[in-house]
């Protein structure tokens, strides 16, 4: 497996529907005894739903930022990467100018997943204003292998789905109310075609 390539995944293969499947877990039980944070974040308990009717159950009560946080752990890291990438996107529009060097270079870490771009991500992320969205996907994509620099500690398995994560509700978080639920729900749909059908 090449960088940013996911060891982790039990449930990465075809769905029902003959669609190569990139949900990494079969049952949000199973998702919640790798990434135990994804369902605190929630405040949700472990079931043997499938993640994807999870997600639209959450959508159908309207907690797109509950979705947000789960959605971001259920994908595979480079196609959570590029989930954050086209939901920052939607969510931030004209604010996208003030300085988008960060989500360029995660970007360009999936279109090629290489070191030599993990590394350009993560020495962008460093450097930028951590309280930017953006810099949280850039940190996305240099953490989805290696060590933490300048420390030889490789990098855990759920870093990536963090600051994909943080990136998009603090993304979120800039939008008026009357469009908040739009295009979070815009969002999430994206994020479960990616789980569906991959990049």
């Amino acid at each position: 497996m090449g960088p940013g390539d996911d060891r982790d995944g039990t449930a990465i293969g075809p769905d029902h529907a003959g669609h190569m499947s990139r949900v990494r877990f079969a049952t949000i039980r199973a998702l919640s005894e790798s990434f135990p944070e994804a369902l605190q974040n929630i405040d949700a308990e472990p079931t043997e739903e499938h993640p994807i009717a999870f997600l639209k159950k959450l959508m159908g009560q309207k907690k797109f930022e509950h979705a947000v946080s789960v959605c971001a752990y259920v994908l595979p890291r480079r196609e959570a990467v590029w989930w954050g990438c086209v939901s920052a996107r939607r969510l931030l529009a004209e604010n996208l100018l003030i300085n988008a060097a960060p989500l360029l270079t995660a970007e360009a870490w999936v279109r090629e997943p290489s070191e030599e771009n993990r590394r350009a991500a993560l020495d962008i992320g460093t450097v930028a204003d951590r309280n930017a969205p953006l810099t949280w996907l850039a940190m996305a994509a240099g953490w989805s292998s290696g060590t933490f620099v300048p420390t030889p500690i490789p990098v855990p398995a759920y870093m990536t789905a963090r600051a994909v994560r943080v990136a998009l509700l603090m993304s979120a978080r800039t939008l008026d109310a009357s469009e908040y639920p739009r295009r979070l729900q815009s969002c999430m749909m994206e994020g479960i075609r990616l789980a569906e059908t991959g990049l």
